[in-house]
C-alpha cells in the first residue's frame, strides 16, 4: 500500500511536445504586431510634415501627378497653384516641371501640361524647365537633379502634396541633394484615407528599394 501511494503521489512529467501550429501562431502574432508598428511609424512620418518658412532657392521642382486628357488633374493643379505662390513670393526663381507621359492616352506629358498651365497664369517660358521622361518619384528627383546640376542650381524646393512630402524628402536625401527643402500642400480634392494608405505601401516599397540600391542589388527603374 505504501509503495502504491508513493507511486500515485509522484508528479506527472510534462512532455515538451513540438506543436508547429503554436509556433506558427506566435510568429504570425509577432509579424502582425511588427506590421502595425511599422504602419503606425510611416503614418506618423507622413502626417508629421510641417511646412517651414522656406529660404529662397534657385529653383522649385514640381513633382508630376495625373493628367486628365491634356490638362492637369485637379490634384496636379493644387501642386501648380502652390508652386505659383512660391514663385510669386520670390521663394524660387525657376521651376523644374517633372513628369513623363501618362498611360491614359494624353498627348502631352505631365511636364508639358504643367508648363501650359503656368504659362496661362503669366509665368514666362524662360522660367520653366521641363523634365518629361520620368514615371516615378525617384525618377522625378533623379532627372530633375541632373537639370539642376546642369544649370548650376545649388538649392531647390521640392513641391508636392503633404502626404507625399516625407517620401520625397527621403528620396532626395538618398540622392544626396545638396540643399533641398520640401514643400507639401494640403489637398481639397483627394481622398486622404486612400492616399495615405497608398503612400504607406509606396513608402514601404521605397524603403526596401533603397536598401537594395545601397548594395547595388537592383535597378531603380520600376520604383514608385
Amino acid at each position: 500500500m505504501k509503495a502504491a501511494a508513493q507511486k500515485k503521489g509522484r508528479p506527472r512529467r510534462r512532455t515538451n511536445k513540438f506543436r508547429p501550429w503554436l509556433l506558427l501562431f506566435r510568429l504570425s502574432a509577432w509579424l502582425f504586431v511588427a506590421l502595425v508598428l511599422w504602419c503606425g511609424y510611416l503614418l506618423w512620418l507622413i502626417n508629421n510634415h510641417v511646412n517651414q518658412d522656406f529660404a529662397p532657392a534657385d529653383a522649385g521642382i514640381v513633382l508630376g501627378a495625373a493628367m486628365w486628357g491634356d490638362a492637369p488633374s485637379p490634384a496636379l493643379r493644387e501642386r501648380l497653384e502652390y508652386a505659383y505662390r512660391l514663385y510669386e513670393d520670390g521663394k524660387v526663381d525657376k521651376l523644374i516641371l517633372s513628369g513623363g507621359h501618362d498611360a491614359n492616352g494624353a498627348t502631352k506629358s505631365e511636364a508639358e501640361g504643367m508648363r501650359d498651365y503656368l504659362l496661362a497664369k503669366g509665368i514666362r517660358g524662360d522660367k520653366l524647365l521641363l523634365e518629361d521622361k520620368s514615371h516615378s518619384t525617384y525618377e522625378n528627383l533623379l532627372n530633375s537633379q541632373a537639370i539642376a546640376n546642369d544649370n548650376n542650381y545649388s538649392s531647390v524646393i521640392i513641391i508636392t502634396h503633404d502626404y507625399h512630402a516625407a517620401r520625397a524628402a527621403s528620396i532626395a536625401k538618398h540622392l544626396k541633394f545638396a540643399d533641398a527643402q520640401v514643400a507639401g500642400t494640403k489637398s481639397e480634392v483627394l481622398n486622404p484615407v486612400y492616399n495615405e494608405t497608398r503612400e504607406v505601401l509606396a513608402f514601404t516599397k521605397w524603403k526596401l528599394d533603397s536598401m537594395l540600391l545601397l548594395f547595388g542589388v537592383r535597378s531603380p527603374d520600376p520604383m514608385l
